[in-house]
């Protein structure tokens, strides 16, 4: 079984695309392996699993933690979704630039977003749920986010009203953040 580096997107977001086993029974694959991630230069300290579960035209984000860093793989196990990632890095050669990707059950890409970068999602399916390791523990204290539509970035989302959290309603633009002490701990 192999996992392979797919595509390189403004220098460290990663597509990683595995090695599928499929039969009539259904299929079978290997989504993380230290070993294999260690030598295709990927990290292997995940601390903690994430699962959620949305309906069409939910997005969420786009969200990042700062204290303690903490970066992302994410997959889709149902249905459908794109994937987003936001260079937020004071001294980044790509600041400000994004990345976005549809990833689905079917073709069972995997996104690694490094500490570092804003991450989100939306749903394109009547329901998606979106699994995801991380490298840091979640703090509420040291997590926050950018607006999802903040015109300096231009996320080309692919719906027009989306269902949000209050709490992405009204998250910062990347001007504050940037202009924000706490930006500080987010460096290239």
């Amino acid at each position: 079984m192999e996992l392979r580096i797919e595509s390189r997107h403004l220098n460290d977001i990663i597509v990683i695309q595995p090695e599928v086993f499929q039969d009539a029974r259904g299929f079978f694959m290997e989504t993380y392996r230290a070993d294999q991630f260690r030598s295709l230069g990927l990290p292997t300290d995940f601390l903690q699993d994430n699962h959620s579960r949305s309906t069409r035209g939910v997005l969420r984000g786009v969200h990042f933690q700062w204290d303690p860093l903490m970066g992302k793989l994410m997959r889709v196990t149902i249905g459908a979704a794109f994937l987003v990632a936001v260079d937020i890095r004071k001294g980044s050669p790509t600041l400000g630039q994004w990345f976005g990707i549809e990833v689905s059950a079917e073709n069972k890409k995997q996104v690694w977003a490094p500490a570092g970068f804003a991450r989100g999602f939306c749903v394109l399916s009547d329901v998606a749920e979106i699994q995801y390791k991380c490298t840091g523990i979640y703090s509420n204290k040291g997590e926050s986010g950018i607006l999802w539509n903040d015109p300096a970035i231009g996320i080309e989302w692919p719906l027009r009203d989306p269902i949000l959290s209050e709490k992405d309603t009204k998250a910062q633009t990347l001007a504050q953040w940037l202009a924000s002490p706490l930006s500080e701990n987010v460096r290239y």
